[in-house]
């Protein structure tokens, strides 16, 4: 299953329909679909403000309204941008199905809300384009100005309004969404690093009839389109079978890091885990690990191969190295067959010795945008995607480039895109904890483009998850929250809840 562009959704849809579908049956699917999804990612209910236009794209959001409030709990109520009998024929019937009274007929009193307050915007679909015009504007402009003042979170079905499906182009007055729930299939231009500000997290509503079952150049990292990393374990299972991780970090200025690729790895469902430390430091690094990670001190990087591992992870606040320990980082990386994920000091090591000769297939290279700059400056006038395409073009190792929107690259397939995440991520130490939960996959034998992509989806779902409680905010989340949410992204991959 890959991302579609407009036309190739249409043409799904008339394939569904010719197979004997009827509209309306399709935006029903659509949108009891839609509606369970929304549910499980807002999981605690409030009130849900359908803003809508009056096509199909409203017609999906009046379903989902239903689902919400008889499923779930919410308090619902809508804000039309046109009279009701404007509707389309199906939309209209939609409308009547709902029981609703009457649409408000101006912004709600905030007072008399139960919170939390999520706005679904359901103004236009994918068969618009170009710049909103009245009334959408206004109603664009009230929801923009609910998330910006009141709190209020945003929902858009499919898209978010105003922006262009296929080049994810935002023209003025689009919606700015905290999620966007993708029907039947990933929009291409929506997963394209411009359109992120616009769509915020991305959201994959399984629809059978109108899912696309060929593959394309660019792909989303979601449970509804991948099946790894979700094997339940055999009853027998134990921690060698698990596999054995080996973690080269820290420093005495860094010993967080070190210590946070460690628990990833723990929480990743390494089964044994070895953390190698200067052996100056060994002592301050093993009173803030937990008691399940082995630390070990060294005085020679040989002393990591002449231990057994079925994965690496090399880099985390490794800070500024001697020659001996940057020979020895250099020498680790280039001869140690085990899967490994090469991350921070190390790819910057690697970047100022212009050694990326020794990248190889079993190595997975987890970059942030300047990182990645320092390894490829070349690229820098290229998109992310462009980029991410051109380098693996030079390299057999796997790449994973971090941002809003992590992207999974390995030549010759497709480029994956990752759906979670939230601006609340934005905090040292998350690159270290997903670098620990890839080395952990590596080591149950996932490939290394399988590790990249399930731990990219992992950390960002924790993220998320960790943000539905009461205690947390954008502001002030850190990785030692996620890290106890992990779990529970797990259970979301394996069920294909998100």
């Amino acid at each position: 299953m890959g991302a579609v562009t407009i036309a190739e959704a249409l043409a799904i849809e008339s394939t569904a329909l010719a197979d004997g579908w009827t509209g309306e049956q399709l935006l029903d699917c659509a949108g009891k679909s839609l509606g369970h999804a929304i549910g499980r990612f807002f999981p605690t209910p409030g009130t849900m403000i359908g803003y809508l236009g009056k096509g199909h794209n409203a017609g999906d959001a009046l379903v989902a309204l239903r689902i919400l409030r008889d499923h779930y709990g919410w308090k619902i109520a809508a804000r039309n941008a046109f009279p009701i009998g404007e509707f389309t024929p199906v939309s209209l019937r939609k409308w009547d199905e709902l029981g609703m009274t009457a649409p408000l007929d101006r912004c709600p009193e905030l007072q008399e809300l139960k919170r939390p307050l999520v706005l679904l915007d359901g103004l236009l679909g994918t068969g618009s384009s170009g710049t909103l015009r009245e009334p959408l504007v206004t109603l664009a402009g009230e929801m923009s100005d609910l998330r910006q003042r009141s709190g209020a979170q945003v929902a858009a079905v499919d898209l978010p309004s105003g922006i262009a499906p296929d080049s994810g182009e935002a023209f003025s007055n689009t919606v700015v969404a905290d999620v966007t729930f993708m029907i039947g299939n990933a929009k291409r231009g929506l997963l394209n690093s411009q359109a992120a500000n616009a769509t915020g997290a991305l959201a994959l509503v399984p629809v059978e009839s109108l899912t696309a079952h060929d593959s394309s150049d660019l792909d989303l990292i979601s449970p509804q389109g991948h099946d790894f990393g979700k094997s339940p374990r055999p009853f027998d299972f134990h921690k060698g079978m698990a596999g054995r991780v080996s973690i080269v970090a820290g420093s005495e200025n860094y010993t967080g890091a070190a210590v946070l690729a460690a628990t990833g790895a723990l929480r990743g469902g390494a089964g044994l885990i070895t953390l190698f430390v200067p052996a100056a430091i060994q002592s301050l690094i093993s009173g803030k690990c937990p008691p399940e990670i082995i630390v070990h001190g060294y005085q020679n990087l040989r002393e990591v191969m002449e231990s057994r591992c079925d994965s690496l992870v090399i880099g985390c606040g490794l800070g500024n190295l001697d020659r001996a320990r940057a020979d020895g980082i250099i020498d680790l990386i280039s001869t140690s067959p085990s899967p490994m994920v090469i991350d921070a000091d190390a790819l910057n090591l690697i970047a100022e010795l212009k050694r990326s000769d020794i990248f190889a297939e079993n190595h997975v290279l987890t970059p942030h945008p300047g990182e990645f700059a320092r390894l490829a400056p070349d690229l820098a006038d290229l998109s992310r995607e462009d980029a991410c395409r051109r380098f693996v073009e030079k390299t057999p190792a796997t790449l994973l480039l971090k941002g809003c929107r992590t992207l999974v690259a390995q030549n010759g397939l497709p480029l994956l895109c990752n759906s979670t995440g939230t601006p609340a991520m934005a905090t040292g130490g998350q690159g270290d904890l997903l670098a620990g939960v890839i080395g952990a996959r590596l080591a149950i034998g996932d490939s290394t483009r399988d590790a990249a992509a399930l731990g990219s989806w992992l950390c960002g779902r924790a993220a998320e998850i960790a943000l539905n409680g009461n205690h947390l905010s954008e502001e002030s989340l850190v990785p030692r929250d996620v890290v106890h949410f992990i779990g529970a992204a797990f259970r979301d991959w394996r069920t294909s809840s998100r």
